[in-house]
């Protein structure tokens, strides 16, 4: 490779990015997993790409704002501050006696909405003069043209003193702020200040009002209350001497004491009585066991010895015999023993029913004196119930009576007062500074507000053309083939006509990009296709011989990308041979002008051999074209046959490199065909234009052919959008700057 082209690979590296380098998501076709890698570069570049979206956006916020802020009229608030204790009346209704005061947060939420009442706020607007206010009451749409009734006037200009008023509870204290903007600022501290002024005195009538009604209540209930306390007491003292009660507590008392001391004997008697019943039964179900239970020692002993009697004689049984005189002595000693048992034993259990008779009688005597004392308890206690009514009534009316004599005093006292629970910490006083427009704070919220919905937008209509492939990054995130290049979009106005010396009859734009190595060497177009060829040079060991380009659609550039690889590799010094094995299009025949009565399809064909149909370019270096040739049938049946494989053969000898421009991918087979029997392939993709599901489905294709993809190359990638970079490139290296270098003529 010659130092120029170096120069020109390493000039043109940023355009194929690495592996390493790729930004966003990558898709695993195999593993199916997305991973994203957002950088900070990667967000400038697309700000950068969008930036007068950016600048546009900006301006048309800030525009509106700034005309806004300077253009209306300032207006003021004044601001007046007060202290509001929580309410506890003294004074209450005999309803509401019991209740607890209500809570401080919503008493002083409740003094909010007082504050914001209709009937306050038309009070303060005729004592201020607002209602003769031009201003105010044209703002407040009273003298817009159209004739309206004093009650809608009214309505209009508390409607609109309410808009200005705003009244703000500081949270966690207990100090109110009343504020009321205007547009000149004495009116607004003039309107603050009656408004507090006015409250105050509102409160102040509505408690002495509160106070006076009680008052008048209480003392009419004073005259019923004194009759109902004359006639409980009257009935009381009637009651008392008509059933003899002097002092009825004490004699309740021993009745009730002896009533609990007979309860706790018949408890005694009853666990008694139950414990010597156990006892009885448990004797009389088995008599055999009545020393054991009944705590007998008598009876003990008695067993004990008849059992040693017996054991005797059941020896001297088994020594002697039955009939020998010790013997029958034994006998008859157990058989006294065992006589002796159960007299004793009868006697026990004799003893243990009378015990148990005993407690039963005692427990039953003990109910029937519980039943008589619990009888003469409720007699006494039925005598006392409607004494204690009585008596009830009697204490109740005469503390109503004292407690509603107490307040009624409490409450004349209470009325001549003044007091209030409301006190002015701050007057309103004129404001110096309007309250707005803030032309700085609205100008730098126009700015941000701007910024934000600007690159908010940018986001937006990147997320929008997200939908298809325009850099290096996307293709790297969408398949896993490296970016060989990125060729520049160029238009007639970049890249004007030369005069025609290269080129056939067909002059077109397609024809321009077409020979770019040859009529525009130095620009960035041509570089770039030096970069894909060096891209190509490095991509295998050895270089590939044989490659395929091509790409998803139709128009993506793949016949321009062919042929300027072509030409960039017969200037490297290289035999190269370009064939147009497009037999439907024959772009690369279209784009350098040749004729088309003889190419490639005859070849296959076998209508006459290679050398007959190929053609070497005039001053094109090394390069030789095979065109499509005659349209045929089956084009796909051609490719595929054995006489291609036969002819690619025959080339590798021939040429150093063979090129292909073929049809595109997804559309016909033909270049699937072609892709197994070249060394590589070349996806060529257009910027902006070529979808994702495309670039996928085509790469998907390929590798499921067995074919070997060296890399993308994504074409006509727009200028503008990495304007930075191809503005410093041009500059530079450009084919302004290369004019006047003497390398070049």
């Amino acid at each position: 490779m010659s130092a120029d082209d170096r120069l020109s690979a390493r000039a043109t590296a940023p355009l194929v990015p690495s592996r390493e380098q790729s930004v966003g998501p990558v898709i695993d076709l195999d593993a199916g997993d997305v991973q994203s890698y957002p950088t900070l570069r990667a967000y400038y570049n697309l700000l950068s790409r969008r930036r007068w979206e950016l600048v546009g956006t900006v301006v048309a916020v800030l525009v509106p704002v700034a005309i806004y802020s300077f253009k209306v009229t300032p207006v003021y608030r004044a601001t007046a501050r007060m202290e509001i204790e929580a309410d506890t009346a003294q004074i209450r209704s005999l309803n509401d006696y019991d209740r607890d005061p209500p809570t401080s947060e919503a008493y002083l939420k409740t003094q909010v909405k007082v504050l914001e009442s209709d009937d306050l706020g038309w009070e303060v607007i005729q004592q201020t003069g607002l209602a003769e206010d031009p201003d105010f009451v044209r703002r407040a749409g009273v003298l817009d043209g159209n004739p309206v009734n004093a009650r809608s006037a009214q309505a209009r200009l508390i409607a609109k003193f309410l808009d200005r008023l705003m009244v703000q509870l500081d949270p966690g204290t207990h100090m109110m702020e009343v504020s009321f903007d205007s547009t000149d600022p004495g009116q607004a501290a003039r309107v603050a200040n009656a408004l507090v002024k006015d409250y105050i005195e509102y409160s102040f009538h509505q408690k002495y009002d509160a106070t006076r009604q009680a008052s008048q209540w209480m003392e009419q209930q004073l005259d019923e209350l004194k009759a109902k306390v004359e006639s409980s007491q009257q009935a009381l003292v009637d009651y008392e001497r008509a059933n003899s009660i002097v002092n009825v507590n004490d004699k309740q008392s021993v009745a009730e004491e002896r009533l609990s001391d007979l309860s706790k004997d018949l408890t005694a008697a009853e666990s008694d009585r139950a414990e010597k019943e156990s006892l009885y039964n448990t004797v009389e179900s088995d008599p055999a066991h009545a020393a054991l239970l009944a705590d007998n020692s008598l009876l003990e002993q008695l067993e004990t010895k008849y059992a040693d009697a017996q054991a005797e004689y059941v020896e001297a049984r088994d020594t002697y015999g039955p009939n020998f005189p010790k013997v029958i002595r034994l006998r008859d000693r157990a058989t006294e023993m065992r006589q002796l048992i159960e007299h004793e034993r009868k006697q026990v259990i004799d003893r243990v029913q009378n015990n148990y008779q005993a407690a039963l009688d005692r427990e039953r005597l003990l109910r029937e004196t519980v039943t008589q004392q619990k009888s003469a308890v409720g007699s006494l206690s039925q005598l006392l119930i409607q004494h204690n009514l009585l008596k009830r009534e009697f204490e109740t009316n005469q503390q109503l009576y004292d407690s509603l004599l107490q307040r009624l005093k409490d409450a004349t006292v209470s009325a001549g007062l003044r007091a209030t629970n409301i006190h002015v910490v701050d007057s309103a006083r004129p404001p110096a500074d309007p309250v707005r427009p803030r032309k700085i704070r609205n100008l730098a919220v126009g700015l941000m507000v701007g910024l934000l919905l600007g690159v908010a937008l940018a986001f937006a209509h990147e997320s929008l053309e997200h939908a298809t492939v325009k850099t290096a990054e996307d293709v790297e995130r969408l398949v896993h083939a490296p970016s060989l290049a990125m060729i520049p979009a160029v238009s007639s106005r970049s890249y004007p006509a030369p005069p025609v010396k290269h080129r056939g009859p067909r002059e077109s734009k397609e024809g321009v990009v077409a020979l770019a190595l040859l009529d525009r060497p130095t620009s960035p177009l041509a570089e770039s296709y030096r970069a894909l060829r060096s891209a190509l040079l490095f991509s295998t060991v050895p270089a590939p011989q044989i490659l395929l380009v091509t790409s998803s659609r139709p128009s993506e550039g793949k016949t321009s990308t062919a042929v300027n690889l072509g030409l960039a590799f017969a200037q490297n010094g290289a035999r190269v041979l370009l064939i147009d094995s497009d037999l439907r299009a024959f772009g690369v025949t279209r784009a350098l002008g040749l004729a088309n009565d003889r190419g490639l399809s005859g070849v296959l064909t076998g209508a006459y051999s290679l050398d007959e149909a190929i053609e070497q370019l005039d001053s094109h270096g090394d390069l030789w074209v095979l065109p499509a040739g005659p349209r045929t049938r089956n084009p796909a049946e051609l490719l595929s046959s054995s006489i291609m494989e036969r002819l690619l053969e025959e080339l590798r000898p021939r040429f150093d490199h063979v090129i292909f421009d073929s049809p595109p991918l997804l559309l016909v087979t033909d270049a699937t065909i072609l892709s197994t029997l070249t060394d590589g392939v070349i996806l060529v993709v257009e910027s902006g234009v070529t979808t994702p599901d495309a670039l996928i489905q085509a790469h998907r294709t390929l590798k499921s052919a067995g074919a070997k993809v060296l890399g993308v190359a994504v074409n006509k990638v727009d200028r503008k959008r990495d304007g930075c970079y191809y503005t410093y490139y041009e500059r530079v290296y450009g084919e302004d700057s290369a004019s006047s270098d003497p390398r070049f003529h």
